[in-house]
This record gives C-alpha cells, sequence and structure tokens, in this order.
C-alpha cells in the first residue's frame, strides 16, 4: 500500500518532526527502495496506490507494476477491498513503510499460509508491517471490524476479527512514524550516522 508521495499527505507525524517536505522524500525514497528489494518471480507485486485517481496515473511508482486504487473508508475498508479484488490466491499486503522487510520476510509469510488462513507481521508499535490471508473463500465478513487503528491494539483487534481461523505470526518489525524510528544513515563502509 503506497500513498502519492506528497508533502502533508504522507508520514505526517515524521514530518512534525523533520518537515513535511523532508518526510515525503523519504517515503519516496523508501517506497522506491523497498519495491526494487521486492521484486521476485516468486509473487506478483500490485500497487495499492492512493489517492485512487492520481496514484493510478502517477509518474512516481514504476510503471511496469500493476495499480489497483485503495478507494475510501478506513484502513481495514481499503485493505479488505483490495483483498477481495486481487486474483485468486494467497495475498499479502504490507506498508510501505518498513525499512527491515526483506524478500526472505515476504517468502516466510506466504510459506505459512500453506497451513494458516492468515498471517501477521507485528510492528514493534502494536500494529503489524504484514497482512495475508489464504483466500481459498472470499474473506470473512469480521475482517477488520472493531479495530482500534493507530493504536497498540491494532493487532490484537484485527486478529480478534478473524475468529475461528488459524493465524501465523512472522518476524516483528518497526516501522517509521516519528524521527526517533529512523534507521541510522549511513555515510561510507562499516559507518553509521544517527542524530
Amino acid at each position: 500500500m503506497v500513498k502519492e508521495p506528497r508533502a502533508g499527505r504522507v508520514k505526517t507525524r515524521l514530518g512534525r518532526d523533520i518537515g513535511l517536505t523532508t518526510a515525503a522524500w523519504w517515503f519516496r525514497h523508501q517506497s522506491a527502495s523497498l519495491i526494487r528489494r521486492l521484486r521476485d518471480p516468486r509473487w506478483q507485486i500490485t500497487l495499492a496506490v492512493a489517492p485512487d485517481v492520481e496514484g493510478l496515473t502517477s509518474r512516481v511508482w514504476p510503471h511496469d507494476l500493476p495499480r489497483a486504487p485503495q478507494g475510501t473508508g478506513n484502513l481495514g475498508d481499503r485493505m479488505r477491498r483490495i483483498m477481495r479484488h486481487m486474483p485468486p490466491g494467497p495475498v499479502c499486503i504490507i506498508g510501505a513503510d518498513i525499512p527491515g522487510i526483506t524478500r526472505a520476510h515476504v517468502h516466510t509469510a506466504f510459506r505459512s499460509l500453506g497451513a494458516h488462513d492468515a498471517a501477521f507481521g507485528p510492528a514493534t508499535d502494536g500494529g503489524y508491517w504484514l497482512v495475508g490471508l489464504k483466500r481459498i473463500s472470499p474473506p470473512p465478513l469480521t475482517l477488520f471490524q472493531n479495530v482500534r487503528w493507530s493504536t497498540e491494539h491494532a493487532l490484537a483487534d484485527s486478529r480478534a476479527s478473524l475468529p475461528n481461523h488459524r493465524i501465523a505470526t512472522v518476524a516483528t518489525l518497526s516501522d517509521v512514524d516519528t524521527v526517533q524510528d529512523l534507521p541510522p544513515l549511513r555515510v561510507g563502509p562499516g559507518s553509521a550516522l544517527t542524530a
């Protein structure tokens, strides 16, 4: 899931720390790096874009990747819509603001869906960086209902929205919401710069 990287539209909490333009620049480059790292013949990457019209025609994202509009509503509404409209088979949705995601993490999530109905990749703040569904049938109507988004309860509430489902947990990773969440800046071989 990606948003058009415009100042004031993305990473606004980070923008309060480092400036809205710098936060948008960070998100744009983080997203581009993530997309490059995750390209793999084992899965198809589709960019779920927002806002819908601007995201579908944007020149920011790689032109060779299919795009789908996120649509309206809260995060749960948008993720449920994405789950419903992807081709048959397992689907994993990830956020674009998690610097530590690797192909191995995504592969592990898809593998876990062989023996589980759903998978979550917890974030250190109580949310999650990945949600996956096996999708043998349409997503349950309860999926993402009553979730307290942007709180430390988001993961627990999302898991609770899948009663009687076998749920796997994959690696815990950190997302970036504030300047304290930013990884150290590498300035040369073997060196790191922190503020």
